[in-house]
């Protein structure tokens, strides 16, 4: 009987060995290649990630219709296996990764954060692979080497040109000082801004929700639009919205000129019912045909027109000099340490994973509830706006999923979330801790320093502390221009 079970476990171990020998096999063979012509090819931080990357075979439940060893397709084995790649690409699609290494083009400053949360948490790849593909293990020079060119990225296309220089390769960068802007156009665009009669009762205007005194939202749970009429979703930050990948919650506008015509005939918001009737309006104000003609060359007021201008006002919305940006220039008693731990804090737990660049957030979509059920958790009953990008695109990949809210001025901004159920910024903290990190219960002296930290993200508008912002502030051109 022993002999008999000595037997089974040498040939159980041998036909795992068998196995494992042909996956290695099965693996190098269809892992990713550069094309001869890729500029990757000499590039050597570049090199030694994406060998890590090829012998870890990320793309297997990272990307769509990846060539998959014989297992995936196994009775039993094909419905663990097909959960796993629903996670994968849930979590994160690697195909964009592949092209830029074979293309010879830097991945997003989003792209990055998300692997150098990954590689320094070392959770990929999971344990269960690592039992069929051991050769997948990333040992520390591995990491090491994607850590590295993700720092060297970061350093060659997305560093701050007054970063200073031990920062260069820092998940957050300052806010540039200024944006080119055409400040004629903005200074129309600043009057349109807060102009009423752009609504349908002529109530109301864009600071009605965007006000430049209280962070630039209105520190409502929902937004309030015509006759009092209640919104369906929290109102984002117009300050540094220039920096968003793309506007909304959802995204459905491309930039800020396609934001700025949503709300004016949006029958909740601002209530207009067409743009020629706005137009009219605008039209018949003292100053705005002269001004629209100096502008832009001709008498047109049109939706183009108004929302080119309030686009291009929108740009001069960003917020440096913050005390963190500060620090990140070089001035190392800007924070406090309690604010730096809670710095450390915030990337240990992988909030930096989605939060990074300039704006601490923005430039990508994510789903809220991607480690936790956080609609669940709630108790109220869905809505349509709790389905995020999937109400604008229809693939359900992107149902309740969310564009990243930047967290410049994050303590003015409240309440939180879309649906602003998160009323402290402390309560905010740690349901993203809860529901987006595998950090599930963080302690309350993270939760204290994190906020301490996000606090340091509070910047200055043209010079003046984001606090002291005047209601209707004026616009501060230059004197170059």
């Amino acid at each position: 009987m022993t002999k008999g079970i000595a037997g089974l476990v040498v040939l159980g171990v041998a036909a795992w060995g068998g196995t494992v020998t042909y996956l290695e096999h099965f693996d190098h063979a269809g892992a990713p290649q550069l094309p001869v012509n890729s500029s990757t090819r000499h590039d050597a931080k570049a090199m030694a990630a994406f060998a890590a990357f090829q012998e870890v075979r990320c793309d297997y439940c990272h990307t769509k219709n990846a060539d998959l060893p014989f297992y995936f397709n196994l009775p039993g084995a094909n419905q663990i296996m097909k959960k796993d790649l629903v996670e994968g690409q849930r979590h994160f699609n690697f195909a964009p990764i592949i092209a830029d290494f074979q293309q010879g083009t830097p991945p997003s400053v989003e792209q990055l954060s998300r692997i150098e949360e990954v590689i320094s948490q070392n959770r990929m790849p999971p344990t269960p692979y690592l039992l069929m593909h051991p050769h997948a293990h990333l040992d520390e020079k591995q990491r090491a080497d994607i850590l590295a060119w993700v720092r060297d990225q970061r350093e060659r296309y997305y560093a701050s040109s007054d970063v200073k220089p031990e920062f260069r390769g820092e998940v957050i960068q300052p806010i540039p000082e200024s944006m080119p802007v055409d400040w004629k156009k903005a200074e129309l665009g600043r009057q349109l801004f807060f102009d009423k009669h752009l609504s349908g009762n002529d109530q109301l205007n864009c600071a009605s929700c965007h006000g430049l005194n209280k962070g630039g939202v209105d520190n409502l749970v929902t937004a309030t639009g015509i006759n009092g009429q209640k919104g369906p979703i929290n109102t984002p930050s117009v300050y540094n919205s220039t920096f968003n990948l793309e506007q909304f919650w959802n995204g459905r506008a491309k930039d800020l000129k396609a934001q700025a015509a949503g709300p004016v005939m949006n029958p909740v918001e601002m209530g207009s019912h067409d743009w020629e009737g706005v137009a009219t309006k605008i039209r018949s104000l003292p100053n705005y045909v002269s001004e629209f003609t100096a502008v832009y060359g001709k008498d047109e007021i049109s939706q183009n027109t108004v929302t080119d201008a309030i686009a291009e006002y929108e740009k001069t919305l960003i917020t440096p000099d913050s005390r963190f940006d500060l620090y990140l220039k070089g001035q190392s008693n800007a924070i406090t340490d309690q604010e730096k731990r809670g710095y450390e804090r915030f990337k240990q737990i992988g909030c930096s994973g989605c939060h990074s660049g300039v704006a601490v957030g923005g430039d990508a979509f994510e789903i809220l509830g991607l480690e936790g059920p956080y609609f669940e958790d709630r108790h109220t009953k869905l809505t349509p706006a709790d389905e995020g990008r999937f109400s604008f695109t229809k693939d359900r990949s992107d149902y309740q999923r969310f564009k990243i809210p930047n967290l410049r001025n994050v303590e003015l901004t409240g309440p939180w979330f879309h649906d602003g159920s998160a009323k402290t910024l402390e309560d905010a903290v740690r349901k993203m801790a809860r529901y987006e990190t595998p950090d599930h219960d963080i302690s309350d002296q993270d939760v204290a320093d994190i906020v301490a930290f996000l606090k340091t993200l509070t910047g200055k508008y043209q010079g003046v502390p984001l606090k002291d912002v005047e209601v209707e502030a004026p616009l501060k051109v230059p004197q170059s221009h």
